[in-house]
């Protein structure tokens, strides 16, 4: 006989949720992965870059998962502490420097470090700032969150919510990033199938990619919860539909920045690794590839 409804939820409530592995959903939830495989590409890149920076960067599940490093050195991103711990920890064997930052602009960078910057599932892409840290040539290699990915979740928690107004679609990358002076090289969507086999994977997500269904606690949503044990359990599974896009930038060789005041950190003072600088809140999005 299998769990309860009871027990299944209790099971997912406690689970350490830090990080971005979501090996803990193995048997209980699946979502397609991308056809262009993101991560291969970024390795691709960063083999070919000098000077290397991962923005948002989690715990560092899939910068550490990629075999090449840059020639001069790496950087990565994160604001939210836990994460920042997990990325350290992640990360050091490939000697990749972890920085403490807030999310917010300005990245504490000087202008035109970089020659290759990435980011998978940004909350939000600064395209100004990007411009600033590339250095003349360089490129930004971003996998992002598409629109209205997975709404049939929150819709179901929150009740159906507007479609269409997300700001995510591809088309508005396109055009901030073109304003910021890029050139955009590469855009592509993808519609992704996800399916939860039981509850305790609907709390496990919901706790860990927290903007789904904002404040959510099994308190507050139990009975939503119980409703939707029933339907897993009548139909099989539930189903919903991520998006996700591929966009790569290029910053011409000639490129007028934008005025700006720096709180810059160079990488030289970062390059033996470790944590610089304790950052209070923020996060970063996504599951997996």
């Amino acid at each position: 006989m299998g769990k309860s409804v009871d027990e299944l939820i209790a099971e997912a409530e406690v689970v350490d949720v830090s990080g971005w592995d979501f090996s803990w959903l193995d048997g209980r939830a699946t979502e397609e992965r991308p056809p262009w495989r993101y991560q291969r590409l970024m390795g691709e890149r960063i083999d070919r870059a000098r000077m290397a920076l991962d923005i948002q960067t989690g715990g560092g599940e899939v910068l550490a998962g990629v075999p090449q490093r840059a020639a001069a050195a790496m950087v990565a991103t994160e604001s939210w502490p836990p994460n920042v711990a997990r990325a350290q920890e992640n990360l050091r064997g490939k000697g990749v420097v972890v920085v403490a930052d807030e999310d917010q602009p300005p990245l504490p960078f000087a202008d035109g470090t970089f020659d290759l910057v990435t980011s998978r599932h940004p909350v939000q892409a600064y395209w100004d700032e990007i411009a600033r840290v590339l250095a003349p040539g360089g490129t930004y290699f971003s996998q992002q969150v598409g629109p209205d990915s997975g709404h049939e979740i929150y819709d179901f928690f929150l009740g159906p919510q507007p479609l269409g107004k997300s700001g995510r679609e591809p088309g508005v990358a396109r055009q901030q990033a073109e304003r910021a002076g890029l050139e955009v090289v590469d855009l592509r969507l993808a519609e992704l199938k996800m399916e939860f086999f039981d509850i305790g994977a609907m709390v496990y997500f919901l706790r860990k990619v927290i903007w789904f269904v904002p404040h959510f606690t099994v308190k507050r949503y139990r009975d939503h919860l119980a409703a939707l044990h029933e339907q897993i359990l009548r139909d099989g599974s539930f189903v919903a539909y991520s998006r996700r896009f591929l966009i790569e930038v290029r910053k011409p060789a000639q490129h007028a920045r934008p005025p700006f005041e720096p709180r810059a950190v160079a990488v030289s003072d970062v390059l033996n690794g470790g944590v610089v600088g304790p950052v209070d809140g923020g996060t970063s999005t996504g599951w997996r590839d």
